[in-house]
């Protein structure tokens, strides 16, 4: 029955990608994620339910409003496929066991923080600062000791360790920047953000992630900047690489952590 309940998996991961499309998509213009229903943002028409299932309806509406044929983005699919494959990937480790709720949680909030930073460049208090709470309740229950190939804080010091440490560090670097430069490196969101990383995974993996996180950014930056007018002072939202480099430590972490051991042995 495994493959059955991968299926059921699946399916909600997509169906809440689809809640998580509503929120990625109102929050930055301040509407409610409740009322009115969806609907279609060139024309306003209400959006039928058979036009509304995750992944598939844009698929046979060719990316297109079924109404006023206006495009559709490839990012609501694409979102929904996203969380479906995450919840996944996380049921492969947890299996139907409570401990999938709160990680399948932090899934979902780390996409729409990376969304609504991409757009916006906010990280919003209300996903950053539960996701403190879930990380300390993660510790506090000894969640990481059960599912040791997901990396995750294993005692409730870790987490608060790795909350002070995350935003404390990350902080630092903000100021120092600033202090040199003169000018805002990064805002409290990524500090926020950071904090809520660290009390997911702890101390020890905050290192290597916010080094992959500043590679991947310094890589995209140098693109970006080449085809900007702004060159290097373009600005970049870093709670996107953030994100992309919480979810990768998540779930490969033990590799990526066996790795920045070697490299720091080899020196």
């Amino acid at each position: 029955m495994t493959w059955l309940f991968a299926v059921y998996v699946f399916a909600i991961g997509a169906i809440i990608g689809s809640f998580l499309n509503v929120v990625i998509h109102r929050y930055p213009r301040e509407e409610s994620i409740v009322f009115p229903p969806s609907r279609c943002p060139h024309c306003g028409t209400h959006i039928k339910p058979y036009d509304n299932i995750p992944i598939l309806a844009w698929l046979w509406l060719r990316g297109k409003c079924r109404t006023c044929r206006a495009p559709i983005d490839a990012r609501y699919p694409l979102v929904e496929l996203a969380n479906a494959l995450f919840y996944l990937a996380v049921f492969q480790h947890t299996g139907l066991s409570w401990g999938f709720l709160p990680i399948a949680a932090l899934v979902s909030m780390t996409i729409v923080l990376i969304y609504i930073d991409l757009e916006i460049q906010i990280l919003p208090d209300v996903i950053d600062l539960p996701g403190v709470a879930i990380g300390i309740g993660i510790g506090a229950t000894h969640l990481g000791a059960l599912y040791p190939n997901v990396v995750l804080s294993k005692t409730l010091v870790e987490s608060l360790t790795g909350a002070v440490v995350g935003a404390g560090g990350l902080l630092a670097i903000a100021l120092a920047y600033k202090l040199v430069r003169k000018i805002e490196g990064m805002g409290l969101g990524d500090v926020k953000m950071m904090a809520m990383l660290g009390a997911v995974l702890g101390w020890e993996p905050l290192l290597p992630l916010l080094v992959l996180a500043s590679l991947s950014g310094a890589l995209v930056g140098v693109v970006v900047a080449i085809k900007s007018d702004k060159g290097m002072q373009v600005a970049l939202p870093f709670g996107v690489f953030l994100g992309i480099a919480f979810l990768a430590v998540l779930f490969f972490g033990n590799e990526l952590l066996a790795v920045w051991t070697g490299l720091l042995l080899i020196e």
